[in-house]
């Protein structure tokens, strides 16, 4: 299982190091993942939501990608880096909207999917502060802090990077493998998984 996820200036912290983290550990433990940390352009010094500066080694492949997990951040400041350069970026857009990796929004990760029109009619969830802008732009909004509905994963809030990757360590290696991730990571699940 190939898995990028995009890192931008602006990316919170949490949304991108917990999948790194969870995925991380189940490859340690035997699981055939790859994970590679990509820009929406050329390898670059990303400036996270806090400061925490990160050497991105490659640029988006979505062509190279089984899931494309895209992180939140940001979303509040309309001006500043973040997701909202995400969502202006009309060239970024068109390539997602194309994608045929399965993808995969965190926080308000989801509200760039939602630009690109993946969540259109269908189950999907983000950040409390950012529902209401989901359910506009024509998602059914589920309060879940997980909902797959097959070919789309979101999750709710900043910490569910930790819940959305755990969930696919069990939709795709399984329940076991993902329990055992959890006993390392000293970590319980919190919240439910709204499966279509």
């Amino acid at each position: 299982m190939r898995v990028q996820i995009v890192v931008f200036d602006g990316v919170e912290e949490q949304d991108f190091v917990a999948p790194v983290e969870v995925l991380g550990l189940a490859k340690a433990m035997g699981a055939e993942w790859t994970t590679t940390l990509v820009t929406t352009g050329n390898p670059a010094t990303v400036t996270a939501r806090f400061g925490t500066r990160v050497e991105v080694p490659a640029g988006w492949s979505p062509q190279d990608a089984d899931i494309l997990v895209v992180p939140g951040g940001g979303y509040a400041d309309k001006t500043g880096p973040g997701v909202n350069r995400l969502i202006n970026d009309a060239v970024f857009l068109k390539k997602l909207a194309a994608v045929t990796a399965l993808p995969v929004g965190i926080c308000t990760g989801t509200m760039v999917l939602s630009a690109a029109g993946m969540t259109k009619g269908r189950p999907a969830t983000t950040h409390s502060r950012a529902k209401a802008d989901l359910a506009k732009q024509g998602a059914n909004v589920i309060n879940a802090r997980v909902v797959d509905d097959g070919t789309l994963i979101t999750g709710g809030g900043i910490t569910s990077g930790l819940e959305v990757a755990l969930w696919l360590v069990e939709r795709f290696i399984g329940a076991k493998q993902a329990q055992q991730v959890e006993t390392v990571l000293e970590y319980e699940r919190r919240g439910s998984v709204w499966r279509s």
